[in-house]
This record gives structure tokens, C-alpha cells and sequence, in this order.
């Protein structure tokens, strides 16, 4: 008489893959060190995905860096320096008068 898990076995194939010892083995080993291990994959993603910001955030400064040094050297010029502080700060010479105009979708709305 045969045993009941022998004719399992015997029935499904598959079965006999799984119930062996080192497939268990290997199967503990991938789950470890898929989430349980300190360099697991999915530290590793959440790594990766910092790494990916922290690089998208210095190519963001390196341009803006590129631009301020450009706007520098454009305001060695004191004709530039005028320009830019009537265009951004509003000021303006003592025999001039500025006028601000404001179209209807600049303004915010409270």
C-alpha cells in the first residue's frame, strides 16, 4: 500500500520540485534577500529613487548656476545694471515717473 503523499507526488510533478529541500532553501534565501536583508531590492528602489531626485536636483542648480553667472557678467555693464534694476525693482531716476500697467488676467483674485 502506497502512501497518500507518494501518490501526490506521483500525480503532480511539480509537487516533487517544490518539496525539495533545496528549492525550499533557495526559495528562503530569495525572500530574505528580496525584503528582509539590510541591501534588500526594495531598499534598493527607494535608494535609486533618491538618487534619481538628488541628480534631477543638481542638474536644476547647475543651470540656474550657468544662468546667474551669465546675468553677472552681463551686469559688469552699467547700462545693464540700470536695465535690470528698472525691469526688476521698479526704481527708476529722479526726473522720470514709472507707470505699472496691470492687464486683467495678472492680477489675483481674492
Amino acid at each position: 500500500m502506497k502512501n497518500p503523499l507518494k501518490k501526490t507526488i506521483e500525480k503532480k510533478p511539480w509537487l516533487k520540485i517544490v518539496s525539495n529541500k533545496y528549492f525550499l532553501i533557495l526559495l528562503l534565501f530569495g525572500t530574505w534577500m528580496l525584503f528582509l536583508d539590510n541591501y534588500s531590492y526594495m531598499d534598493q528602489r527607494v535608494l535609486n529613487k533618491q538618487i534619481d531626485e538628488l541628480q534631477d536636483n543638481k542638474k536644476y542648480y547647475q543651470d540656474e548656476i550657468r544662468k546667474d553667472k551669465e546675468n553677472i557678467k552681463l551686469l559688469k555693464n552699467q547700462d545693464q545694471v540700470e536695465k535690470y534694476a528698472r525691469e526688476k525693482y521698479y526704481m527708476k531716476k529722479d526726473s522720470e515717473d514709472i507707470y505699472i500697467i496691470e492687464f486683467e488676467g495678472d492680477t489675483i483674485k481674492k
